[in-house]
């Protein structure tokens, strides 16, 4: 008799841990038998049962999903090829119409794929570039972008990528109605330009600094140059202005040096041998010294002042 309540008991164990189900918080429950749905989503929080081994649970997120979309290259109404990248949030309202046309949250976002790819293709190709990279008309201010020559002015915009983007959430929402999802929002994540195209921009932005620096080194070498010749003309100025001073000086100098000698000359005989006697002297030490001989006349006044008081 034990042998056989052992085995029952487990057996009515896992009967009892097959029939009962726990929905979180975060679930919504569809059960299904023999594949096919039976009775009303489960969205409630809590402990339920259902039939053991016979019915299986199929659990589906309450909370917002996020799609995100591969880059794809689009031409735009202007011909322009850009890659675009996009993403979306999502969620599940209808759990037993989700699993019924899309089975599993894999399922949905392959058909995502399909409706939000082809809904902003459909939007790209009607809308030139500008449309797509801009939201409003706001024009730069004067101040924003002193390298430019002359005032940019951009082109209006009429709708701006914010239309085009619930453009794009409208349309794909009508397609998943009948599919127990809702599409939250849809947002650009990258607008870019292909590589071919990228790359003849970054040329033309290249140039475009290097013209504005080439102008900039000419109006510096300009600037450097009329430094440089306001500096020599301000050195010859100073120049020519010293030297005259330094003459006038000279000249007064010399005309005072006149006076004094003009002055000497006419004082009393004895002062002016007193002088005569004083610049003879200076003449025999700056022009004799102890190698130097001199041939002189006995009558000569440079020999005069080398006779002895007695006249020898």
């Amino acid at each position: 008799m034990k042998r056989i309540s052992i085995p029952l008991v487990i057996l009515l164990g896992l009967l009892l841990l097959n029939s009962v189900y726990v929905v979180k918080e975060t679930d919504q429950v569809i059960i299904t038998q023999f594949g096919e749905p039976v009775g009303d989503p489960v969205t409630n929080p809590g402990l339920n049962v259902k039939l053991p081994f016979i019915q299986k649970v199929h659990r589906f997120d309450k909370r917002f999903l996020e799609w995100d979309g591969d880059p794809n290259q689009l031409p735009t109404r202007d011909k322009r090829f850009i890659w675009v990248n996009n993403y979306a949030r999502w969620r599940i309202t209808d759990p037993l119409k989700f699993f019924q046309r899309l089975h599993n949250e894999r399922g949905a976002q392959t058909r995502l794929d399909d409706i939000i790819d082809g809904e902003t293709r459909n939007a790209i190709a009607k809308y030139d570039l500008v449309e797509l990279v801009r939201v409003t008309n706001r024009q730069p201010e004067e101040n924003e972008d002193k390298t430019r020559e002359k005032p940019v002015v951009l082109d209006s915009v009429k709708w701006g990528r914010t239309f085009i983007q619930k453009e794009i959430l409208a349309k794909s929402q009508s397609r998943t109605s009948d599919l127990g999802i809702e599409i939250l929002d849809v947002e650009f994540k990258r607008i870019n330009y292909v590589s071919e195209v990228q790359r003849k921009v970054y040329e033309r932005m290249i140039a475009e600094r290097q013209r504005i620096a080439d102008r900039f080194r000419s109006e510096g070498e300009g600037q450097a140059f009329r430094i440089r010749g306001e500096k020599d003309r301000e050195l010859l100025r100073i120049r020519s202005e010293a030297y005259r001073k330094a003459q006038e000086i000279k000249g007064s100098a010399d005309a005072e040096a006149i006076a004094i000698y003009a002055k000497a000359y006419d004082k009393s005989v004895d002062t002016r041998s007193f002088y005569e006697f004083l610049k003879t002297m200076e003449s025999y030490k700056t022009g004799l010294d102890s190698k130097s001989t001199l041939v002189l006349s006995s009558d000569s006044d440079f020999y005069r002042y080398l006779k002895g008081s007695d006249g020898n």
